[in-house]
């Protein structure tokens, strides 16, 4: 536990502070908006959305490993929130937040953080324009103001119930949504420095309210939502709802670890400060607990939110703490106001969301990549708005890994005597009767078969052949097979092996699973391999 509040905290002064106030302020407006419509878009009531950033943000933000990372509800846990509510109940998704939050601790302790960077882009990239794609979808019915009753979660038949409805398409709904979505834009253009979703929910909300609109409303959709911060209490469970949800609560914690590292990793970039991965991800994964105790949604470090506190001028954690103080004054003093918010103006707000989740410019340049990078982005893509989050993740991995094993089978081989002596005085030096191969690349079990073949064919037998594996990276079980299989095979025709010029890694795997190594030799260098030779040459003469 070293988060880099108490580092800052050290050297704190109070212009940082002052800085790190108006930063938190004005992260604070920007979240407000975006916490409510989050929310609403996963299933779940506007009031969850900002207790989640009230209490997970004040988490991450205190016990994360980066200075001005801002946490709270994001754009990609969206289908998977949506699905669990829809599957398990809310407190389904409360347990799911629960575990996923035990989990991130889990990885930040034992250092598994590191292996969330080897996900490819294609696999990531994928996966989000996918969540934006359903996401957008998600909004169509609210910005159109359409009657189209329960609206299936399904991507088809979403849209199906779209196509049905369209003749119930409200006007005024059109418009308000329409109206917010124009103001956004124009004030990104224009002011930028000003919260352009505040003002476009403010601006609706009155529009509406004076002139008697017939929109609806959060108030007329949650006629009940409270405006405090719900009392803690332990989510009740069973084992069985627990292995039920497993595979929810592993997608939340890879998509938190995955957001969160991006996140503070751009933050890096953004700052020149470095961020603590362990240390994020066990923020994180407190945050994630603390807001499921409150009955909250699941958090990562938001992306967007970051960069609007660093633009801010924050300077520590201690902005994205004051960020979840203000949203508690906010939720405390104005929260009966939040009734009057139509809900054509959220779903504009999240259409722009989603577009900016969909990295179109990423995307479109991996199409131009090989048919191995395409297949992997169109098929995580595909899968994530056709079937399931889970299952495009799960195979999207896979995929990637196998294609990358692919890959590095086809960068190994075994190099010839040409290849496998520097300096040509070498050849002059070696015995009469012995052969000098080098094996560059990785031996791992993606290249067993092709590397014991290539070893075959080295053709008739010598009565001695050297070994050079200084370009082997790494040696894993299978590899190791391979080369105790050839040597066993090397001895039935009375070939002599010597092992030599062998990196640590894989000297220490030999001697590790293979101390003998089926008779043959390991020394150091070719030149005491030559060496050898010889002197086995003069003892026989």
């Amino acid at each position: 536990m070293n988060p880099k509040l108490l580092t800052t905290l050290r050297t704190y002064s109070l212009e940082q502070f002052r800085c790190d106030v108006i930063a938190g302020l004005t992260v604070a407006i920007v979240a407000l908006p975006l916490a409510m419509a989050l929310a609403i878009a996963s299933g779940a009531s506007p009031d969850k959305g900002l207790a989640t950033s009230i209490i997970a943000g004040f988490l991450i933000s205190a016990l994360g490993g980066s200075r001005v990372q801002v946490g709270g509800p994001t754009g990609a846990f969206v289908v998977v929130i949506a699905g669990v509510i829809a599957e398990h109940g809310y407190s389904g998704l409360v347990l799911a937040t629960a575990l996923a939050g035990i989990f991130l601790v889990i990885a930040g302790y034992s250092g598994l953080g590191r292996l969330m960077r080897y996900v490819p882009m294609p696999v990531v990239t994928g996966f989000t324009a996918g969540i934006a794609v359903i996401i957008a979808s998600s909004q169509i019915g609210d910005f159109l103001g359409l009657d189209a009753g329960n609206v299936p979660a399904d991507f088809v038949d979403k849209w199906s119930a779209y196509v049905a409805a369209i003749g119930t398409t409200s006007l005024p709904a059109l418009i308000i949504g329409a109206a917010s979505l124009a103001l956004i834009l124009v004030l990104r253009k224009t002011s930028p420095k000003l919260p352009g979703y505040l003002v476009a929910v403010v601006a609706a909300s009155v529009a509406v309210a004076l002139l008697h609109l017939p929109v609806e409303t959060v108030g007329m959709r949650f006629p009940d939502m409270p405006t405090t911060l719900p009392a803690p209490h332990m989510p009740a469970f069973s084992l069985a709802m627990v292995q039920d949800i497993l595979p929810s609560a592993f997608t939340i914690a890879f998509l938190a670890g995955i957001e969160a590292l991006l996140s503070a990793v751009v933050a890096d970039g953004m700052t020149g400060y470095k961020h603590r991965p362990g240390q994020e991800l066990i923020g994180q994964g407190i945050a994630n607990l603390a807001s499921a105790l409150f009955g909250g949604l699941p958090a990562t470090g938001a992306i967007a939110r970051t960069a609007t506190n660093i633009r801010a001028g924050a300077k520590t954690p201690v902005a994205g703490i004051c960020h979840a103080f203000f949203l508690l004054v906010i939720l405390l003093v104005a929260g009966s106001l939040i009734a009057y918010v139509p809900m054509p103006a959220l779903a504009a707000i999240l259409l722009l969301v989603a577009w900016g989740m969909s990295e179109i410019d990423r995307f479109r340049m991996l199409l131009r990549m090989d048919a191995g990078e395409r297949a992997l982005l169109l098929l995580t893509f595909g899968l994530t708005v056709l079937v399931d989050l889970t299952v495009a993740i799960g195979v999207g991995v896979t995929l990637a890994s196998l294609l990358f094993m692919a890959r590095m089978s086809e960068s190994t081989g075994v190099l010839g005597e040409d290849a496998s002596l520097e300096d040509p005085g070498q050849r002059s030096a070696l015995p009469e009767g012995v052969e000098v191969f080098r094996i560059a690349g990785p031996m791992f079990f993606g290249v067993a078969s092709d590397m014991l073949e290539a070893l075959n064919r080295i053709g008739s037998a010598p009565r001695a052949i050297i070994l050079r594996l200084d370009r082997v990276p790494y040696v894993d079980s299978s590899g190791v097979g391979v080369l105790e299989t050839f040597v066993r095979q090397a001895g039935t025709r009375g070939t002599r092996v010597i092992l030599c010029d062998m990196p640590r890694q894989v000297w220490q795997t030999l001697a590790r699973t293979s101390p003998r190594f089926a008779g043959a030799e390991r020394v150091k260098t070719l030149r005491a391999a030559i060496a050898r030779l010889n002197r086995t040459d003069a003892k026989s003469s």
